[in-house]
Protein backbone atom coordinates (compact mmCIF):
# COMPACT_ATOMS: atom_id res chain seq x y z
CA UNK A 1 0.00 0.00 0.00
CA UNK A 2 1.32 3.55 -1.29
CA UNK A 3 2.44 5.72 1.77
CA UNK A 4 -0.16 8.52 1.57
CA UNK A 5 2.31 10.81 3.65
CA UNK A 6 4.86 10.08 0.83
CA UNK A 7 4.86 13.29 -0.26
CA UNK A 8 5.62 16.94 1.48
CA UNK A 9 6.65 20.94 0.64
CA UNK A 10 7.40 23.85 2.80
CA UNK A 11 5.84 27.10 3.00
CA UNK A 12 7.38 30.15 4.51
CA UNK A 13 5.64 33.01 6.13
CA UNK A 14 6.96 36.67 5.86
CA UNK A 15 5.61 37.97 9.40
CA UNK A 16 6.65 36.26 12.29
CA UNK A 17 3.77 38.19 14.96
CA UNK A 18 0.74 36.76 12.72
CA UNK A 19 2.03 33.15 13.11
CA UNK A 20 0.76 33.12 16.35
CA UNK A 21 -2.80 33.66 15.83
CA UNK A 22 -2.78 31.22 12.61
CA UNK A 23 -1.49 28.63 14.26
CA UNK A 24 -3.66 29.07 17.45
CA UNK A 25 -3.65 28.27 21.53
CA UNK A 26 -1.36 25.45 21.78
CA UNK A 27 -1.48 24.83 17.97
CA UNK A 28 -5.30 24.21 18.18
CA UNK A 29 -5.90 25.46 13.71
CA UNK A 30 -2.95 23.33 12.94
CA UNK A 31 -4.42 20.42 14.83
CA UNK A 32 -7.87 20.68 12.91
CA UNK A 33 -6.34 21.38 9.57
CA UNK A 34 -4.58 18.51 10.35
CA UNK A 35 -7.58 16.55 11.02
CA UNK A 36 -9.90 17.90 8.31
CA UNK A 37 -7.42 17.77 5.37
CA UNK A 38 -5.83 14.37 6.35
CA UNK A 39 -2.78 15.74 6.71
CA UNK A 40 0.45 16.29 8.90
CA UNK A 41 1.85 19.99 9.74
CA UNK A 42 4.94 20.76 11.31
CA UNK A 43 6.71 24.40 11.68
CA UNK A 44 10.08 25.81 13.07
CA UNK A 45 10.35 29.77 13.08
CA UNK A 46 8.38 31.11 9.77
CA UNK A 47 8.94 27.43 7.36
CA UNK A 48 6.31 24.93 7.69
CA UNK A 49 6.16 21.83 6.23
CA UNK A 50 3.33 19.93 4.97
CA UNK A 51 3.40 16.30 4.33
CA UNK A 52 0.23 13.65 2.61
CA UNK A 53 -1.14 13.02 -0.15
CA UNK A 54 -0.12 15.79 -3.34
CA UNK A 55 -4.33 16.93 -3.36
CA UNK A 56 -4.34 17.41 0.45
CA UNK A 57 -1.34 19.12 0.51
CA UNK A 58 -2.48 21.86 -2.04
CA UNK A 59 -5.65 22.20 -0.21
CA UNK A 60 -3.73 22.99 3.14
CA UNK A 61 -1.29 25.19 1.62
CA UNK A 62 -4.08 27.39 -0.01
CA UNK A 63 -5.85 27.75 3.57
CA UNK A 64 -3.05 28.33 5.22
CA UNK A 65 -2.07 30.88 2.16
CA UNK A 66 -5.66 32.09 2.74
CA UNK A 67 -5.52 32.44 7.06
CA UNK A 68 -2.49 34.36 7.03
CA UNK A 69 -3.69 37.20 4.94
CA UNK A 70 -7.05 36.81 6.95
CA UNK A 71 -4.62 37.07 9.96
CA UNK A 72 -2.67 39.45 9.05
CA UNK A 73 -6.22 41.58 8.47
CA UNK A 74 -6.73 40.90 12.64
CA UNK A 75 -9.37 38.65 11.84
CA UNK A 76 -9.50 35.83 14.44
CA UNK A 77 -8.56 32.60 12.96
CA UNK A 78 -11.04 29.82 14.49
CA UNK A 79 -12.52 26.61 13.70
CA UNK A 80 -15.40 28.57 11.84
CA UNK A 81 -13.50 30.38 10.57
CA UNK A 82 -10.78 27.33 8.93
CA UNK A 83 -14.30 25.31 8.46
CA UNK A 84 -15.69 28.33 5.85
CA UNK A 85 -11.74 28.61 4.22
CA UNK A 86 -12.13 24.99 3.56
CA UNK A 87 -15.66 25.06 2.27
CA UNK A 88 -14.69 27.95 -0.09
CA UNK A 89 -11.84 25.05 -1.74
CA UNK A 90 -13.45 22.33 -1.72
CA UNK A 91 -16.80 24.05 -3.33
CA UNK A 92 -14.36 25.88 -5.96
CA UNK A 93 -16.29 29.21 -5.09
CA UNK A 94 -14.50 32.00 -7.27
CA UNK A 95 -13.79 35.01 -5.95
CA UNK A 96 -15.80 37.06 -8.30
CA UNK A 97 -19.15 35.19 -7.24
CA UNK A 98 -18.67 34.75 -3.59
CA UNK A 99 -21.26 37.06 -3.00
CA UNK A 100 -23.50 34.69 -4.42
CA UNK A 101 -22.97 32.45 -1.87
CA UNK A 102 -22.85 34.21 1.30
CA UNK A 103 -25.42 35.12 3.67
CA UNK A 104 -24.46 38.60 5.59
CA UNK A 105 -25.53 39.53 8.64
CA UNK A 106 -24.74 42.00 11.14
CA UNK A 107 -23.88 39.18 13.33
CA UNK A 108 -21.66 36.61 11.09
CA UNK A 109 -21.20 35.58 7.65
CA UNK A 110 -22.82 32.51 6.94
CA UNK A 111 -21.41 30.24 4.13
CA UNK A 112 -22.17 26.83 2.39
CA UNK A 113 -20.30 23.75 3.94
CA UNK A 114 -21.69 21.22 1.41
CA UNK A 115 -22.27 21.13 -2.26
CA UNK A 116 -25.82 20.83 -0.85
CA UNK A 117 -25.94 23.61 0.95
CA UNK A 118 -24.62 25.59 -2.27
CA UNK A 119 -27.47 24.45 -4.04
CA UNK A 120 -29.27 25.60 -1.61
CA UNK A 121 -28.07 28.88 -1.13
CA UNK A 122 -28.56 29.15 -4.99
CA UNK A 123 -32.48 28.39 -5.08
CA UNK A 124 -32.75 30.90 -2.07
CA UNK A 125 -31.16 33.73 -3.96
CA UNK A 126 -33.32 32.36 -7.36
CA UNK A 127 -36.61 30.77 -6.24
CA UNK A 128 -39.72 32.82 -4.52
CA UNK A 129 -40.72 29.04 -2.48
CA UNK A 130 -38.16 26.92 -1.52
CA UNK A 131 -38.50 23.24 0.12
CA UNK A 132 -35.72 22.43 1.85
CA UNK A 133 -36.04 18.40 3.09
CA UNK A 134 -33.70 16.23 5.11
CA UNK A 135 -33.03 15.16 8.33
CA UNK A 136 -31.66 16.75 11.57
CA UNK A 137 -28.50 19.10 11.46
CA UNK A 138 -28.17 19.61 7.63
CA UNK A 139 -28.74 23.44 8.14
CA UNK A 140 -32.04 23.48 6.60
CA UNK A 141 -33.54 25.89 9.23
CA UNK A 142 -30.54 27.62 10.43
CA UNK A 143 -30.06 29.14 6.80
CA UNK A 144 -33.60 29.79 5.98
CA UNK A 145 -33.29 31.86 8.86
CA UNK A 146 -30.02 33.37 8.29
CA UNK A 147 -31.42 34.34 4.43
CA UNK A 148 -34.61 35.99 6.14
CA UNK A 149 -32.45 38.22 8.50
CA UNK A 150 -30.14 39.17 5.56
CA UNK A 151 -33.08 39.96 3.89
CA UNK A 152 -34.64 41.91 6.61
CA UNK A 153 -31.21 43.71 7.44
CA UNK A 154 -31.02 44.49 4.03
CA UNK A 155 -34.63 46.17 3.79
CA UNK A 156 -35.67 43.84 1.07
CA UNK A 157 -38.06 42.52 3.61
CA UNK A 158 -40.50 44.58 6.04
CA UNK A 159 -40.92 41.59 8.35
CA UNK A 160 -39.94 37.67 9.11
CA UNK A 161 -42.23 35.33 9.55
CA UNK A 162 -41.95 31.94 11.12
CA UNK A 163 -44.35 29.03 11.87
CA UNK A 164 -44.40 25.25 12.51
CA UNK A 165 -47.39 22.70 13.11
CA UNK A 166 -47.58 22.49 16.99
CA UNK A 167 -48.53 18.85 16.87
CA UNK A 168 -47.14 17.94 20.59
CA UNK A 169 -49.74 19.57 21.66
CA UNK A 170 -52.59 19.03 19.02
CA UNK A 171 -52.46 22.29 17.79
CA UNK A 172 -55.24 23.23 20.97
CA UNK A 173 -52.94 25.82 22.21
CA UNK A 174 -55.84 27.27 23.84
CA UNK A 175 -55.70 24.96 26.89
CA UNK A 176 -51.80 25.95 27.56
CA UNK A 177 -50.98 28.98 29.66
CA UNK A 178 -49.82 31.62 28.81
CA UNK A 179 -50.16 34.10 25.92
CA UNK A 180 -49.54 32.87 22.43
CA UNK A 181 -45.74 33.82 22.53
CA UNK A 182 -45.22 31.87 25.61
CA UNK A 183 -47.77 28.96 24.54
CA UNK A 184 -45.57 28.24 21.33
CA UNK A 185 -41.71 29.20 22.26
CA UNK A 186 -41.09 25.74 23.20
CA UNK A 187 -42.26 24.45 20.00
CA UNK A 188 -40.22 26.89 18.58
CA UNK A 189 -37.00 26.89 20.24
CA UNK A 190 -34.95 25.83 17.15
CA UNK A 191 -35.67 29.11 15.32
CA UNK A 192 -35.20 30.68 17.93
CA UNK A 193 -31.65 29.49 18.63
CA UNK A 194 -30.74 30.55 14.52
CA UNK A 195 -32.05 33.85 15.09
CA UNK A 196 -29.85 34.23 18.56
CA UNK A 197 -26.86 33.11 16.13
CA UNK A 198 -28.03 36.13 13.58
CA UNK A 199 -28.63 38.73 15.75
CA UNK A 200 -27.70 40.24 19.65
CA UNK A 201 -30.25 38.67 22.04
CA UNK A 202 -31.96 42.23 22.89
CA UNK A 203 -32.30 42.75 18.73
CA UNK A 204 -34.47 39.39 18.25
CA UNK A 205 -36.36 40.59 21.22
CA UNK A 206 -37.17 43.88 20.75
CA UNK A 207 -37.85 43.02 16.94
CA UNK A 208 -40.44 40.37 18.14
CA UNK A 209 -42.14 42.79 20.41
CA UNK A 210 -42.48 45.64 17.74
CA UNK A 211 -43.81 42.85 15.12
CA UNK A 212 -40.75 42.86 13.03
CA UNK A 213 -40.30 39.55 13.83
CA UNK A 214 -43.39 37.22 14.49
CA UNK A 215 -43.76 33.75 15.57
CA UNK A 216 -46.87 31.53 15.77
CA UNK A 217 -48.12 28.34 14.88
CA UNK A 218 -49.48 27.90 11.77
CA UNK A 219 -52.94 27.75 12.51
CA UNK A 220 -52.75 31.23 13.22
CA UNK A 221 -51.82 32.04 9.11
CA UNK A 222 -55.46 31.28 8.40
CA UNK A 223 -56.93 34.49 6.30
CA UNK A 224 -53.96 36.47 5.67
CA UNK A 225 -51.75 38.03 3.03
CA UNK A 226 -48.13 37.98 3.16
CA UNK A 227 -46.52 40.96 1.84
CA UNK A 228 -42.83 41.89 1.95
CA UNK A 229 -42.13 38.88 3.96
CA UNK A 230 -39.75 36.44 4.17
CA UNK A 231 -41.67 33.36 5.52
CA UNK A 232 -40.33 30.23 7.01
CA UNK A 233 -42.56 26.92 8.20
CA UNK A 234 -40.17 24.33 10.29
CA UNK A 235 -41.69 21.13 11.03
CA UNK A 236 -43.52 21.10 7.78
CA UNK A 237 -43.44 17.41 8.10
CA UNK A 238 -46.16 17.65 10.67
CA UNK A 239 -48.24 20.29 8.64
CA UNK A 240 -51.44 18.56 7.36
CA UNK A 241 -52.11 18.65 3.58
CA UNK A 242 -55.25 21.67 4.44
CA UNK A 243 -52.67 23.26 6.60
CA UNK A 244 -49.67 23.35 4.14
CA UNK A 245 -52.16 24.45 1.17
CA UNK A 246 -53.90 27.37 3.62
CA UNK A 247 -50.11 27.75 4.40
CA UNK A 248 -48.97 28.26 0.88
CA UNK A 249 -51.56 30.51 -0.56
CA UNK A 250 -50.66 33.11 2.16
CA UNK A 251 -47.62 34.04 -0.47
CA UNK A 252 -48.05 37.60 -1.29
CA UNK A 253 -45.96 40.23 -3.43
CA UNK A 254 -42.40 40.89 -2.61
CA UNK A 255 -41.96 37.84 -0.62
CA UNK A 256 -40.19 34.83 -0.04
CA UNK A 257 -41.18 31.74 1.44
CA UNK A 258 -39.05 28.66 3.15
CA UNK A 259 -40.56 25.41 3.49
CA UNK A 260 -38.22 23.04 6.29
CA UNK A 261 -39.12 19.17 7.12
CA UNK A 262 -37.72 16.08 7.52
CA UNK A 263 -39.63 13.06 5.76
CA UNK A 264 -38.02 10.86 8.63
CA UNK A 265 -39.84 12.33 11.34
CA UNK A 266 -44.08 12.73 10.52
CA UNK A 267 -45.46 12.41 14.15
CA UNK A 268 -49.49 12.69 12.10
CA UNK A 269 -51.42 9.43 12.75
CA UNK A 270 -50.49 8.51 9.08
CA UNK A 271 -47.61 9.48 6.92
CA UNK A 272 -49.92 9.81 4.08
CA UNK A 273 -51.74 13.03 5.89
CA UNK A 274 -48.38 14.99 5.55
CA UNK A 275 -48.27 18.20 3.58
CA UNK A 276 -45.17 18.03 2.85
CA UNK A 277 -45.12 14.89 1.23
CA UNK A 278 -48.12 16.00 -0.52
CA UNK A 279 -46.53 19.30 -1.69
CA UNK A 280 -43.68 17.69 -2.65
CA UNK A 281 -45.88 15.45 -5.67
CA UNK A 282 -47.76 18.00 -6.62
CA UNK A 283 -45.71 21.34 -6.79
CA UNK A 284 -42.31 19.81 -7.30
CA UNK A 285 -41.67 20.62 -11.32
CA UNK A 286 -43.94 24.06 -10.42
CA UNK A 287 -41.66 27.51 -12.06
CA UNK A 288 -40.44 29.45 -9.25
CA UNK A 289 -40.91 26.82 -6.71
CA UNK A 290 -37.30 25.14 -5.82
CA UNK A 291 -36.69 21.85 -3.80
CA UNK A 292 -33.43 20.38 -2.03
CA UNK A 293 -32.87 17.64 -0.75
CA UNK A 294 -30.38 17.25 2.06
CA UNK A 295 -28.37 14.17 3.38
CA UNK A 296 -25.89 12.56 5.97
CA UNK A 297 -23.36 14.09 3.79
CA UNK A 298 -24.48 17.76 5.07
CA UNK A 299 -25.03 17.60 8.68
CA UNK A 300 -22.57 20.06 10.02
CA UNK A 301 -23.30 19.31 13.75
CA UNK A 302 -21.14 17.26 15.32
CA UNK A 303 -19.49 14.21 13.83
CA UNK A 304 -21.36 11.83 15.74
CA UNK A 305 -24.71 13.31 14.67
CA UNK A 306 -23.78 12.45 10.88
CA UNK A 307 -23.22 8.68 11.91
CA UNK A 308 -26.45 8.60 14.28
CA UNK A 309 -28.48 9.55 10.97
CA UNK A 310 -26.67 7.23 8.75
CA UNK A 311 -27.09 4.30 10.96
CA UNK A 312 -30.49 4.88 11.46
CA UNK A 313 -31.35 5.29 7.54
CA UNK A 314 -29.22 1.81 7.18
CA UNK A 315 -31.55 0.26 9.83
CA UNK A 316 -34.67 1.93 8.19
CA UNK A 317 -33.63 0.68 4.63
Amino acid sequence: MKNQLAESIHMEFNDNSVLSSLFGVSDSNIQLLEKINNVKIEYRGNVVKISGNKLSIQETKLSLEKLFDEAKKGIEIDEEKIKDVKSLLTLDIDDDFKKDFFIQTKKRKIIPRSQNQKKYFELLNNNNIVFAIGPAGTGKTFLAVAKAVSCLQKGLIKKIILSRPAVEAGEKLGYLPGDLKEKVDPFLRPIYDALYEMMPYDQVEKKIENGTIEIAPIAFMRGRTLEECYIILDEAQNSTKIQMKMFLTRFGKNSKMVVVGDKTQIDLVTKHDSGLLDAEIKLKNMKDIGFIYLSDKDVIRHELVRKIINSYEKVND
